[in-house]
């Protein structure tokens, strides 16, 4: 698990936060940290100085170079900063808000009523992001600042047309007069959607919204008039894992427009966590639901994936679809792992579950 939130020292504090890339890093000491709030015992601290246009600034971190490319939003009054785009991961994600208009019964990220807007520094670290970088944008839901997701798109996309976004949204705030716009972002940015069932009742009792479903399909066709890249994705759950077939013949039939389609395991964070054993479907004792839902897909000719799912925990012929899709700096392995020749094709597990592998039939390949 890698920390995304460091603490920093800057000696020239200012009152308002900034962005910034670290580059030219002067590492000035490496010690054995006490057992202090959030340390690991005995874990190595690294304290490397950085030149800014704010002044220097210290960063205490755990591994010499590791910081180095790193595009960070700094907050020196509060002695911390966030690490937003780091070099060579493919696992880069901003916050947009904390704000949705839906309640999830399995949401990883629970939202908030408050919305503090950062799109002046999220446009700032895009434009400092290494050449090629695709940058995620999550949320809460993002659509809610619809315009201000729009303005910061256009204008670091036309800055840099070397970049490209990966931007999750429920879907439901798009509108005919936006066709336009996102087809000009074109092939630059994909939309990743979720839905969790082909009947509305269900989807909507899943998402806690009404009509949430009948949005869904306004927005989905809205994104795909505009020829949009779409990444649809479906969390499997007890409550929707029986008709997953159905879902399949659904979006066979409605959606082939998409790039593609991901069913994903679930995370055990946020709202799931107290609800696991109400919510969590486990794959690895009964695949057929899943496998019917794949080889419908695919023989439609739409690619379909699975996310979050070890490879031991699936049937031989369908790893090929399940490639290693948790984020870096969640991922995690079991210590029966260690030795697993597939640990770089594999998801493994997320770290929230400590080591314990929630599926009942697992084992080295």
């Amino acid at each position: 698990m890698i920390d995304l939130t460091l603490q920093c020292e800057a000696l020239e504090p200012t009152k308002l936060p900034f962005v910034t890339k670290l580059e030219n890093g002067l590492c000035r000491s490496t010690e054995q940290s006490e057992r202090d709030e959030g340390a690991r015992p005995t874990a190595k601290v690294c304290v490397t100085e950085f030149k800014t246009a704010r002044g220097p600034l210290r960063v205490f971190h755990n591994q010499p170079g590791e910081l180095e490319g790193d595009v960070v939003f700094v907050e020196s009054n509060f002695q911390r900063l966030h690490r937003w785009i780091r070099r060579g991961s493919n696992h880069n994600t901003l916050l947009i808000t904390e704000r949705c208009d839906q309640l999830c019964r399995m949401c990883s990220q629970p939202p908030r009523k408050t919305h503090i807007d950062l799109f002046k520094y999220f446009t700032q670290a895009c434009l400092l992001a290494d050449p090629n970088s695709n940058i995620g944008l999550s949320g809460g839901e993002p659509t809610l600042y619809k315009e201000e997701l729009f303005e910061l798109l256009m204008v670091v996309l036309t800055a840099r047309p070397d970049l490209s976004f990966h931007v999750l949204t429920n879907a439901q705030h798009f509108c005919a007069d936006d066709t336009y716009k996102i087809a000009k972002l074109s092939d630059r940015v994909m939309w990743g959607v979720p839905i969790y069932s082909d009947i509305a009742q269900q989807h909507d009792e899943i998402v806690g919204k009404k009509d949430a479903f009948s949005l869904l399909e306004q927005g989905l066709s809205t994104l795909l008039e505009g020829f949009a890249p779409v990444e649809l994705r479906t969390v499997i759950l007890k409550s929707n894992a029986a008709r997953l077939p159905e879902l399949s013949h659904w979006v066979c039939s409605n959606l082939q427009g998409i790039n593609f389609w991901a069913i994903m395991q679930l995370e055990r964070q946020g709202f799931a966590r107290n609800r696991w054993d109400e919510l969590f479907y486990d794959h690895s004792r009964d695949f057929e639901a899943i496998g019917s839902a794949v080889a419908i897909a695919q023989a439609k000719g739409i690619a379909t994936y699975l996310y979050n799912m070890p490879r031991c925990t699936i049937p031989l012929e369908y790893r090929e679809f399940a490639p290693p899709t948790i984020s870096d700096w969640k991922q995690g392995f079991a210590l029966e792992c260690n030795e697993c020749v597939q640990q770089d094709v594999c998801s493994g597990i997320f770290a929230w579950h400590n080591g314990n592998v929630p599926f009942e039939k697992w084992g080295r390949l």
